[in-house]
């Protein structure tokens, strides 16, 4: 018999409340959740929180350090952690998503070589999206940005150093879709 995860009960609970629409409820949930396991908590916890917790940002620098937290987390969590949770969950196949989320902050910011990086991780791992639903989503919201960090490039020559087009603006953001995961 298996210990009821009440952690990630309460993670699930925060994440109903936020696609009910309760924006606040979900994100000050979240908060008092990571005030728990922020220091020393599951990464399983951690990674999925953080994950979802980005999308709540108003500020997409606020963002980027969720998303960035998450990825971190990631890197700790094995894939029979993952499996606990959902037996047909592997970690490898959170990844396409994470550097993608990535690489949609960076393009908010204007900081094209990073979007870049991190579409290009999001694509390495690709293989470890199964032919369904979500892996059709993932795979067209890499798509839509690379179509869109092409033709960016394409009309204005990048000043890299500062990440901003040759008119001194950045671009609009791109929203890389549902961060609804597999088993979660």
């Amino acid at each position: 018999m298996t210990t009821e995860d009440t952690t990630m009960r309460d993670i699930e609970a925060a994440m109903a409340l936020q696609h009910s629409g309760d924006l606040d409820g979900a994100r000050l949930r979240f908060s008092e959740i990571w005030e728990v396991i922020a220091s020393d908590g599951d990464p399983f916890h951690r990674c999925v929180l953080a994950h979802y917790m980005a999308d709540l940002q108003p500020d997409p620098r606020d963002e980027l350090v969720w998303d960035l937290r998450a990825l971190d987390a990631a890197a700790s969590v094995t894939d029979q952690r993952a499996k606990q949770h959902d037996s047909s969950l592997a970690i490898r196949g959170f990844y396409p998503s994470l550097h993608l989320n990535l690489a949609a902050d960076y393009h908010k910011l204007a900081d094209t070589t990073q979007a870049r990086t991190h579409l290009a991780q999001a694509q390495e791992h690709l293989d470890a999206l199964n032919d369904d639903a979500y892996g059709h989503g993932i795979r067209s919201a890499m798509q839509r940005l690379a179509d869109q960090l092409a033709d960016e490039s394409a009309a204005a020559p990048m000043d890299e150093g500062r990440g901003m087009n040759a008119t001194g603006t950045a671009s609009g953001p791109l929203r890389s879709g549902s961060r609804a995961w597999p088993g979660t």
